[in-house]
């Protein structure tokens, strides 16, 4: 039996509104501590946007219904006052609800939005982050030495560092300025509808212990959100990473009306310089991997119908008179657009390894992001295919 298959748990829905069995009686020792719940695991969310607060809502409804966990989640929210003179965090714990980037969901009455992020980490073992990539580096500075020595990490960020030494990915961020272990959670998850409770699914990449990834797996697995693992950390890193730069791409040409035979050619191109630059950077990536939720699946649906798509079509239907900058304050509402800036680290990679003339399609979007081609430059420059 393939390992998809092995690693689809199925857990029965939870309601928020389940009662909380941490308060049931329990044996205790003789210090007053409860020896049912100390062995738990507790969860805390690093980030608290869009898809933060979606994973809040798949993680809650899970850790009700587990017993190795706790029941409460934990959310770090970075402070925000609302327009009418409310905190963001005492608005979420009041209504249960992210309302400025979730409205209208609950989360789960076990979600706790906690806005010190020291506060939220130092209990939890299992650390989830889901923030944009370039505020990582400072998170991480900000809770060295301040987490459990037990604690396990996963990431939900697409995104790289760009260092002179060359690409730093997330995940690997994560291990070497926190001392843990990082799985990585990429998929085809436009969080809106994973939010209704839509059929989705999603690819948990991890390295070694199969044990840590069955855990992640229990704990964002629902019948709605089906998720399966590979042995392939940098792979699935990536796929989630780079098909943001053809998402821009596919924007591109569906603001100039190109037509979907031309954007069927660039999400192909896209895929294979994804496949390419993800081997040639990392030789253990697995074929099989870009044929995961991750990878083909995740690129399709970051195309027809994610923000970055959705500004790109934009930044292309105004002839590039507005930046990206411009359009993501005017379009996404707080949220941040992953494409431009993960174009750009790529292209410094690209430049440093010599490798620009390998991928077209990734130069392409860089230029027209920064303005030194213009929108339409987005098919002229394949008239070679590369050899890798």
């Amino acid at each position: 039996m393939p390992l998809n298959s092995l690693l689809h748990f199925p857990l029965n829905p939870s309601s928020s509104s389940a009662p909380s069995r941490e308060n049931t009686n329990t044996p205790t020792t003789a210090g007053g501590v409860d020896e049912t719940t100390s062995a738990k695991s507790r969860v805390t969310i690093i980030g608290s946007g869009n898809w933060g607060s979606v994973a809040a809502k798949l993680i809650a409804s899970n850790t009700l219904e587990l017993n190795s966990f706790h029941d409460e989640v934990r959310m770090w929210v970075f402070e925000e006052i609302l327009p009418n003179g409310e905190k963001l965090t005492e608005v979420i714990n009041r209504t249960n609800e992210n309302v400025k980037y979730l409205p209208g969901i609950k989360l789960g009455r076990n979600v706790v939005a906690d806005p010190n992020l020291e506060n939220a980490v130092k209990d939890a073992n299992m650390l989830v982050f889901v923030t944009s990539h370039q505020f990582m580096e400072g998170i991480c500075k900000r809770i060295a030495g301040k987490i459990r020595e037990d604690a396990e990490a996963i990431s939900l960020i697409k995104g790289m560092e760009v260092k002179k030494e060359g690409p730093c990915m997330i995940s690997s961020l994560i291990s070497e300025q926190l001392g843990i272990n990082c799985c990585v959670l990429m998929g085809a998850n436009i969080a809106n509808e994973i939010a209704l409770e839509k059929f989705s699914e999603a690819t948990i990449g991890y390295r070694k212990d199969k044990e840590i990834m069955e855990k992640w797996v229990q704990l964002f697995n629902t019948p709605y959100f089906i998720v399966s693992a590979v042995q392939d950390v940098e792979g699935v890193e990536l796929c989630g990473t780079l098909k943001n730069v053809v998402a821009i791409a596919a924007g591109l040409v569906d603001g100039l009306d190109m037509g979907n035979n031309t954007k069927a050619a660039i999400m192909r191109i896209g895929l294979r310089e994804m496949k390419a630059l993800s081997k040639l950077l990392f030789p253990s990536v697995k074929d099989s991997t870009f044929f995961e939720s991750c990878g083909v699946a995740d690129l399709i649906t970051t195309c027809l119908g994610g923000r970055n798509r959705k500004c790109a079509k934009a930044f292309a239907r105004n002839g590039g008179k507005k930046s990206f900058d411009e359009l993501e304050a005017e379009m996404l509402q707080g949220q941040k657009l992953q494409g431009v800036s993960t174009a750009k680290e790529v292209y410094e990679v690209l430049c440093h390894r010599g490798w620009l003339e390998l991928f077209p399609l990734f130069s392409t979007v860089h230029e027209i992001c920064v303005g030194r081609l213009p929108p339409k430059a987005i098919t002229k420059y394949f008239d070679h295919i590369p050899k890798y």
